[in-house]
């Protein structure tokens, strides 16, 4: 018999505002803006310093860097457990001062053993942030307005992916030391960490469980269908986004797009993730999910049918319109699916689903590509994404119809 004892959480103050734009989530938003760009600023640099400073081969590079989605991927489950466990302001806290920590420790790494330590270490404290972070926007957000909350908040990354790589590679074409990089990103975390610890989160109840450890205690159970789709849509982004740029060179002769391209699929996903908050906040999570994983399927299918840099960016735009119109309202399936007290549950299922998807992508799209080619390896992104939108129009979206908790 589960054995569950709720416990009053005393180290918060009850947010009552049924505005959106309150102050804590405002600060949630600067605070996943900062660290996202903090992220993003290193992201197009670290293969260059580890190459031209630490001399190390591409297969050392990828091993190396791979720790850090390794590690998050490992502690997001614990994450959100931790989270509903214990006060969530104090959580956030501690992760963020871990997160900016380690950001310090790529100025002291002066080998490429001390460099993946701090890697593997600095994807723990991401995993972390990630939950406790989007766990607790949620928590000071109008139930009514949860829709356009989450869409909002997503932006926020958005709007890192585009500014970040493009503020690092200025700094790094205009011959200044990677070191100004790393502070720049040091700067970044450490603003978003006192962006948090200025946020008031609401009065909760704290669940602890005298019993053994078990999967339902880092994984919301109920939601293993949904979870399967995810599965399915971050399989083909996962893959597409690691090849994307050698297949443009290679094969459609555009030799410095990505850039544009994620530019273009930003742009996308900010304008769906608006337009997409208010059919959310009308209750439409599962129309929203339907039309956003259709549109996706057609834009996997331009990029691999479309061979030409006119189909190479056009599909950018097309992945990332279907891409925001489904993202915030997955997040809502799982959100909506369980208890308020297991939210951080949710939370961390919703992204590790992401996470284990993407990987899989990333591992299974190299064999396909060396034994397939390129061809097959998009067209394959297509398929997956087509599987999913009918398990979710068939399976999927009507189960959370029928266990839906709010």
């Amino acid at each position: 018999m589960d054995k569950t004892e709720i416990v009053k959480d005393e180290d918060v103050t009850a947010v009552t505002s049924e505005q959106l734009w309150n102050r804590s989530y405002i600060l949630c938003c600067v605070a996943n803006f900062l660290s996202f760009f903090a992220f993003y600023i290193l992201l197009p640099v670290l293969p260059l310093y580890l190459n031209e400073e630490m001399m190390a081969s591409k297969s050392v590079i990828g091993m190396v860097l791979s720790l850090y989605a390794i590690a998050c991927l490992v502690i997001r489950p614990f994450s959100g457990f931790i989270v509903d466990s214990y006060p969530r302001k104090t959580v956030l806290v501690w992760s963020f001062a871990a997160f900016t920590f380690f950001f310090g420790g790529y100025l002291m790494a002066t080998t490429i053993m001390l460099f993946a330590v701090v890697r593997a270490l600095h994807g723990f404290s991401y995993g972390a942030v990630s939950v406790s972070n989007s766990t607790v926007a949620i928590d000071v957000m109008p139930p009514k307005k949860r829709g356009s909350g989450i869409a909002y908040y997503g932006v926020a990354n958005n709007l890192a992916m585009c500014i970040g790589p493009a503020v690092s590679l200025y700094i790094y074409q205009s011959d200044y030391s990677f070191n100004v990089i790393f502070v720049l990103a040091l700067v970044s975390s450490f603003l978003a960490f006192l962006a948090v610890s200025m946020v008031v989160t609401p009065k909760k109840d704290l669940v602890r469980r005298e019993q053994k450890l078990s999967l339902d205690r880092f994984w919301l159970m109920g939601t293993w269908r949904q979870s399967i789709n995810l599965l399915f849509v971050a399989f083909a982004y996962g893959l597409m986004t690691t090849f994307l740029a050698i297949y443009g060179k290679e094969k459609i002769g555009v030799t410095d797009g990505s850039g544009n391209f994620f530019l273009l699929l930003a742009i996308g996903i900010i304008i769906s993730r608006i337009i997409a908050s208010k059919n959310i906040n009308n209750g439409k999570v599962t129309v929203n999910i339907i039309r956003g994983t259709a549109i996706l399927t057609v834009g996997y299918a331009v990029f691999a049918l479309w061979t030409a840099p006119t189909g190479y960016f056009a599909s950018a735009f097309i992945i990332g319109m279907g891409q925001g119109m489904l993202a915030p309202a997955y997040q809502t399936v799982f959100i909506n699916l369980a208890p308020n007290s297991l939210r951080g549950t949710a939370n961390s299922t919703y992204l590790t689903s992401w996470d284990v998807g993407a990987a899989a992508g990333i591992f299974m799209g190299g064999f396909i590509v060396d034994h397939a080619g390129y061809f097959c390896a998009f067209i394959t992104c297509a398929a997956m994404v087509f599987i999913a939108l009918l398990m979710f129009s068939f399976i999927s979206g009507p189960h959370f119809n029928r266990c839906k908790l709010r």
